[in-house]
């Protein structure tokens, strides 16, 4: 009984032996299979590190409106009885846009006016009377009273009529007409907008912690998506005495000159701040560093000698940089790589230090200063 259960012992030793023997020699030789065959090859794409100009600039995002822009409307009430402008039209200041219906303010404006004679030459009678020792001051008095009174009463009238008559208060650009002839219009309702289009406003705001660098009669840039390849320039004239206590933003306006009246009120644009010299930085595209909580890092191309076939063989090699401002697709660096370099833009996700890359450039990724966004 002993001997059989020796035996049985034996044969299941051996039987354990051979299996993790052979899991131990497959191990071994797919590890050495792996290490004949070498790290694979990784793609990725480059770019030369060099140097650029940077202006430093504040960028933020303005709402523009005309020096002088209102939407015109009538003082008082009435029914259209003409309309004197045409849609777009370009007019001058006191140029008669809309008259409203007056006739009966005429027909009451002519009572007054003879109200006004009788007033004016019973004074007048009244006052020889009272210089010939006729009759009392007192009665001079009144007559006098009387014709203040209807002067008055007739310049009333006149303002009212004047009032029918809309005129352009200052000269620009009309827009839509909003009114027709024989409707009845309530005071204040819009009869269509004038714009003066010469000079415009552009309105931004920046954070409280520019005002050290922020000055009247500095120039600002702007551009607009409607014209992207076009560039305006200003100053700023305006800088508000007071931060906005929700957001700790100080609103600041510029003034443009607008010959060409392309800057049209209610348009937003991009608008940038020159706020010193130009600096030298070098810089790389965004897609280049890959940031961490322990530093920022870039990949290097070096020369890693040759490979077992004699070709020149590229290996990456990673280097920890200070970032310093960005502008766009780019972002400068201060510390950490030097001019002429190669420098990993794309593919860095696969890379290890040491590893061995081909470059393939034919697609790269966007290194703009001022990206714009593509239509959808």
């Amino acid at each position: 009984m002993i001997k059989r259960m020796i035996i049985m012992l034996i044969v299941v030793g051996i039987v354990l032996g051979g299996i993790f023997g052979f899991i131990n020699f497959k191990g071994r030789m797919t590890k050495k299979f792996m290490t004949s065959q070498g790290e694979p090859l990784q793609t990725v794409s480059t770019i030369t590190a060099g140097f650029l100009e940077w202006l430093p600039k504040l960028e933020a995002v303005g709402s523009l409106q005309a020096v002088q822009g209102t939407n015109i409307s009538a003082e008082v009430s009435g029914i259209v009885a003409k309309i004197h402008f045409k849609q777009g039209d370009n007019v001058k200041l006191g140029t008669p846009l809309l008259q409203l219906r007056a006739d009966d303010d005429l027909a009451k404006l002519q009572s007054l006016k003879a109200t006004e004679q009788l007033a004016r030459i019973t004074y007048q009678r009244d006052l020889e009377q009272f210089r010939a020792e006729a009759i009392s001051k007192q009665t001079v008095d009144i007559d006098k009273a009387n014709l203040d009174v209807a002067v008055a009463n007739v310049a009333q009238q006149q303002a009212l009529i004047d009032k029918k008559l809309i005129r352009a208060p200052f000269s620009g650009r009309l827009g839509v007409r909003l009114v027709d002839v024989g409707q009845y219009l309530d005071a204040g309702t819009a009869i269509g907008t004038l714009q003066a289009l010469d000079t415009v406003f552009v309105d931004f705001f920046l954070p409280q912690q520019a005002l050290a660098t922020l000055k009247i009669g500095q120039k600002v840039t702007l551009k607009t998506d409607a014209y992207p390849t076009q560039q305006f320039t200003g100053d700023i004239t305006v800088i508000n005495p007071k931060i906005d206590i929700n957001t700790r933003n100080v609103l600041v306006r510029a003034t443009l000159e607008n010959p060409e009246h392309k800057l049209l009120p209610g348009m937003y644009a991009t608008v940038n701040v020159a706020t010193g010299l130009a600096h030298r930085y070098i810089t790389l595209p965004r897609t280049a560093i890959t940031f961490n909580s322990f530093g920022s890092t870039v990949y290097r191309v070096e020369d890693g000698g040759k490979d077992e076939k004699g070709k020149p063989k590229l290996i990456a090699k990673q280097s920890f940089v200070t970032t310093g401002d960005s502008r766009g697709d780019q972002i400068a660096i201060l510390k950490g790589i030097n001019e002429g370099e190669t420098i990993v833009t794309s593919g860095q996700i696969k890379l290890r230090n040491g590893s061995p890359v081909t470059v393939d450039n034919s697609i790269l990724p966007s290194n703009d200063d001022t990206p714009q966004p593509i239509d959808q």
